[in-house]
């Protein structure tokens, strides 16, 4: 079972009580599936709603996730034979993965870097003496450190300072302070990158463009990694560096220091060459997780509320797919969605057939006593619309713009290969039209969400959170 402390903070995540949580675990643990849980158990979990169990078996993972890469910590260290009373303590009470990790990171074994090679040099006695700050003569104490493979005064304490920025890399306090530094008072910079000024033009906005992390929407930074992502912009995520250098001081340097100058050093190099490219990759990564859960979720709403559209009903429709040099597709469709008859007008440029085209539509809206016509919003729909109405029916005829937005995934899908085996693409797509019209959520449910167009970046966000988004409905994901 979960520790207790992992239930109450699910519990104060999804302002449920731990009790909630505890039998929706236990539930979970006997084999039960979400759907199950959430339609016959709610006398159980409280009335919890498949949301809320689906965020409870995520957030449950992902601390026990955290427990096992715990234990593969303490026994990593153990078998260091560094393993202490307080570290353990530490590593047991830490609640986030990134914290867990700046504290391992002084223990994790390392490749061959310039920190170690000064070790094999001998030179970790010095830097423990500018580390203590009560030397005031640093080159002569260097001097004692130099032999055949340290020649030179400069080369020892160059080398103690590659063993001190390791160690201030590996300091978890400083990592937790540049940390906030980072996702409270850092600029995201971009800009064009070398040559892919015409190419690239589609983030032409962003050819030029900083902006503070902490105020930028989640759909311009999504729109900034997409841009850096296909090679068109170089983004740099940057703090101010004084106040970062400054807060490592704070925590490096004591106020009876007697000599800095090569501590000082040291933490300038940690920063630029360790520090900085760690915790801007870190802190882009965090960002992004918190842009995919905004953008997941206005994509949620957005879908929700499409799929819950009124439908026009049991009507007959005319359905129009607007063009301009191939014409405008017309299906007519009876009042269960069955194609009754198919061709293309030519009302618009370059073939300007407007009177044929006005005289096809009266026929067609007559003989198939259609009552609805549904216009897509794609090319030339403006055009068309303002066509159609002008056109004098012997009835009244109802006139809509739908939107055709994923109305060519479907028309090109197996579905509507083995709805409509004998029709080409154009009109599969011009049905689909008509069909939203009269069911929306009977039509829409054929076309993979990603494709209906109604949120932003939705390829380009975390995939597993956005088919949970899909899988319940379009409901949003708990923060």
């Amino acid at each position: 079972m979960l520790a207790a402390k992992y239930i109450s903070l699910i519990a104060q995540a999804l302002q449920a009580k731990d009790w909630q949580i505890e039998n929706t675990l236990k539930l979970f643990s006997d084999g039960a599936t979400i759907p199950f849980v959430s339609r016959y158990r709610k006398e159980m979990t409280g009335s919890l709603d498949e949301v809320q169990i689906a965020e409870i078996k995520q957030l449950a993972a992902k601390y026990e996730e955290l427990d096992e890469r715990k234990a593969a910590i303490l026994k990593s260290i153990e078998e260091q034979g560094k393993l202490t009373d307080e570290l353990k303590i530490n590593i047991e009470n830490c609640l986030v993965l990134s914290v867990l990790e700046d504290i391992y990171l002084p223990y994790r074994p390392k490749r061959r870097t310039r920190a170690t090679i000064a070790k094999e040099k001998g030179l970790e006695p010095l830097a423990l003496l500018i580390m203590q700050q009560r030397t005031a003569d640093m080159e002569s104490a260097a001097e004692r450190f130099l032999n055949d493979k340290v020649t030179t005064i400069e080369e020892a304490l160059a080398g103690a300072r590659d063993i001190i920025a390791e160690q201030i890399n590996e300091d978890a306090k400083v990592r937790e302070t540049l940390r906030r530094l980072f996702q409270h008072e850092a600029v995201l910079y971009s800009k064009v990158a070398k040559g892919k000024e015409e190419e690239g033009v589609k983030f032409k906005d962003y050819f030029e463009y900083n902006e503070s992390l902490r105020r930028i929407p989640s759909h311009r930074f999504l729109a900034v990694l997409r841009g850096n992502a296909e090679s068109f912009l170089s983004i740099k995520l940057i703090p101010e560096e004084e106040r970062a250098i400054s807060g490592i001081e704070k925590i490096i340097i004591s106020r009876n220091a007697i000599h800095t100058e090569h501590l000082k050093l040291a933490i300038g190099d940690a920063y630029k060459r360790l520090l900085y490219p760690s915790l801007e990759t870190e802190t882009i990564n965090w960002q992004k997780e918190k842009a995919d859960n905004e953008a997941i979720n206005v994509f949620a709403e957005n879908l929700r509320q499409l799929l819950l559209s009124s439908p026009l009903g049991q009507k007959r429709v005319l359905a129009v797919d607007p063009g301009y040099r191939t014409g405008c597709k017309i299906v007519c469709l009876d009042e269960q969605g069955n194609l009754l008859h198919n061709e293309t007008i030519y009302p618009h440029p370059p073939q300007n057939e407007r009177s044929t085209s006005m005289r096809k539509i009266t026929s067609l809206v007559d003989a198939y006593k259609i009552e609805a016509i549904a216009i897509g919003n794609g090319t030339a729909s403006r055009e068309t619309e303002h066509f159609i109405q002008k056109i004098a029916f012997p009835h009244k005829v109802l006139v809509f713009v739908v939107s055709e937005d994923g109305a060519s995934v479907y028309s090109a899908s197996p579905i509507a290969r083995e709805e409509f085996p004998e029709y080409d693409v154009t009109v599969r797509g011009a049905i689909s039209i008509g069909r939203r019209l009269m069911d929306p959520l009977a039509e829409l449910v054929k076309i993979d969400p990603k494709s209906i167009g109604v949120g932003q970046y939705q390829h380009d966000v975390d995939q597993s959170k956005l088919k949970q988004a899909f899988r319940y409905g379009g409901r949003k994901l708990c923060k």
